[in-house]
């Protein structure tokens, strides 16, 4: 692991401990509280919450504290910002991808992908351009160039920022985590093959709500029959070596979570919560 990475998710990766995040809301204020909070990182919502780059440009500045910056000899943000979008991934919509990288993000979680071509093209959008016979082409970048205001986020000249803002774990020095969000039962009867084809993919995210609704047992996270299906997701994951993550983590079920293998675990936007002091034991922090 790199002294100089800057990503703190996939700092917790490499180093082989789970990462601990959260879903945030967009706006100021909450920015401040998460940027100080026991997470790796945490997840702007832009699916279900408004879709307003503006604010997250706000939202992304807030982050930053600039004694921890200089007590700590980084240009990291403490606590890592990446962004939800609010497009499905059949809709292959490039273009709020690359808003979100152009604010700063360090990642993107894509709702709804559910076969090859959806997430090929989630690869895609999070990469740039590059010669055909450049190493790591595949996935075709698809990025639009417009890295100024993103490397000046990351306190990066421009071509570090190039050089780093290239898709983990594919590059193993690029700061980008793509996220897919696994939520269908044909996301699942396509998800072996999807790793296997698509270099690339940060973490599948299973989408436990969307999901169960599919299987008629609306929000029944503990049902057998969503027990089952999540577990296939977990098994084709460990199979193909990606991350797999867990968004509802509660202080009920996350030793269930870690010791099944999920190495990403979400839990709800609040510090009294519990399960980030619990999680962070059970993982040697």
């Amino acid at each position: 692991m790199s002294d100089t990475r800057l990503n703190g998710i996939i700092r917790a990766f490499e180093s082989g401990k789970p990462a601990l995040t959260a879903f945030s809301k967009l706006d100021r204020q909450n920015a401040i509280e998460m940027s100080d909070a026991p997470y790796d990182g945490i997840v702007f919502e832009m699916e279900h919450n408004p879709y307003d780059v503006t604010a997250l440009g706000d939202a992304l500045q807030y982050m930053l504290n600039r004694k921890e910056i200089a007590d700590a000899a980084s240009v990291a943000s403490r606590v890592t910002p990446i962004a939800r979008i609010p497009s499905n991934g059949a809709e292959m919509n490039q273009a709020f991808a690359k808003q979100v990288l152009d604010r700063g993000c360090y990642g993107v979680v894509w709702p709804h992908v559910s076969t090859l071509e959806q997430a090929y093209n989630a690869v895609a959008s999070c990469r740039y351009a590059r010669p055909r016979n450049a190493p790591l082409y595949e996935p075709k970048g698809a990025r639009g160039d417009g890295p100024a205001t993103a490397a000046r986020y990351w306190g990066l000249s421009t071509a570090d920022y190039y050089a780093k803002a290239d898709v983990w774990p594919l590059a193993p020095q690029g700061e980008i985590l793509v996220g897919l969000m696994c939520e269908s039962t044909e996301a699942i009867e396509n998800l072996d093959h999807i790793l296997a084809n698509v270099p690339g993919i940060g973490f599948i995210l299973i989408g436990e709500g969307d999901l169960s609704q599919q299987l008629g047992l609306a929000r029944q996270y503990e049902h057998p029959e969503m027990l089952g299906a999540m577990r296939e997701i977990v098994e084709i994951c460990k199979k193909r070596n990606v991350v797999v993550g867990n968004p509802h983590t509660t202080t009920k079920n996350y030793q269930r979570l870690v010791d099944e293998g999920y190495r990403l675990l979400m839990s709800a936007p609040t510090r009294s919560y519990g399960v980030i002091d619990l999680t962070r034991q059970s993982a040697g922090y």
